[in-house]
């Protein structure tokens, strides 16, 4: 069974990213939207720990835009229809609320 895990808030204001990484399985894949975007950006623990866990990793592609983030060769940006594609694709959807 897989699940999509949805992140939109910032890594750098609290714990939910790393208690995700703790968390997601195998099959699972992460979904970064509004300021959870800002996890891509190099150089910080957030893209580290997301580099070294190898999650399946999207983010909505309005949001790494709206905030000048440059998504890297290991993670997808998306559109709002491909985010449905994905949360219809895998069992469970789980938002980090």
């Amino acid at each position: 069974m897989s699940t999509l895990h949805v992140l939109s808030h910032s890594p750098f204001g609290d714990d939910r990213l790393n208690s995700c990484l703790r968390l997601i399985g195998a099959h699972d894949a992460l979904l970064l939207s509004g300021d959870a975007a800002y996890a891509l950006q190099p150089g910080t623990a957030p893209f580290t720990a997301l580099i070294t866990r190898g999650v399946k990793t999207y983010v909505l592609a309005e949001d790494a835009q709206a905030r000048a983030i440059v998504v890297p060769d290991w993670a997808e940006a998306v559109d709002y229809p491909a985010f449905v594609e994905l949360s219809i694709h895998h069992d469970k959807v789980n938002s980090w609320l």
